[in-house]
């Protein structure tokens, strides 16, 4: 669209309301305006000639879709920041400490009654065999496994909360 005045008219006639629909969606002043200045932008550079009865619905069309642009790389944004944190939050553990903690885990697991959750928490998590596998070996079912296993970690919850 090269018509200066015919673009000067569109701006005039419609931005508050494309403002507007970007603000709703975009809670941000600042942002609001550049999405409805990157459209009219565009309109410049396209060289595209909007019809009257059209170009409100093309207008709006264009806010609502860079608005949920501009949502959606904010999320990407937000969750790349949150694995960022996550990962600089993780602890180095001397190794000493860790070999300590670990007799102290396979001590308390020692102590579980009866010995059969003794056997479905090494097999598990030790050994990494499936629920499946554990049941096929047992000869039980996989939901009596999942139960085993559960109150294995209650009573090392437990016995750890204790000490």
């Amino acid at each position: 669209m090269t018509d200066q005045g015919k673009l000067e008219k569109l701006f005039k006639q419609h931005y508050r309301q494309m403002y507007r629909l970007a603000t709703m969606l975009l809670h941000d002043d600042a942002e609001s305006k550049d999405v409805v200045h990157d459209i009219f932008a565009r309109l410049v550079d396209d060289h595209r000639d909007l019809r009257e009865d059209t170009a409100e619905s093309y207008l709006l069309t264009s806010v609502r879709n860079r608005c949920l642009n501009v949502i959606r790389s904010r999320q990407i944004q937000e969750r790349v920041e949150r694995l960022y944190l996550l990962d600089l939050d993780t602890t180095i553990i001397p190794a000493e400490r860790l070999d300590e903690e670990l007799k102290t885990l396979y001590k308390g697991i020692d102590l579980l009654e009866p010995p059969l959750y003794r056997d479905i928490i090494i097999q598990h998590f030790r050994d990494g065999v499936t629920f499946k596998e554990i049941a096929c070996r047992m000869g039980v079912s996989e939901t009596t496994v999942y139960k085993h296993l559960h109150r294995a970690l209650s009573q090392l919850r437990t016995h750890f909360k204790d000490q």
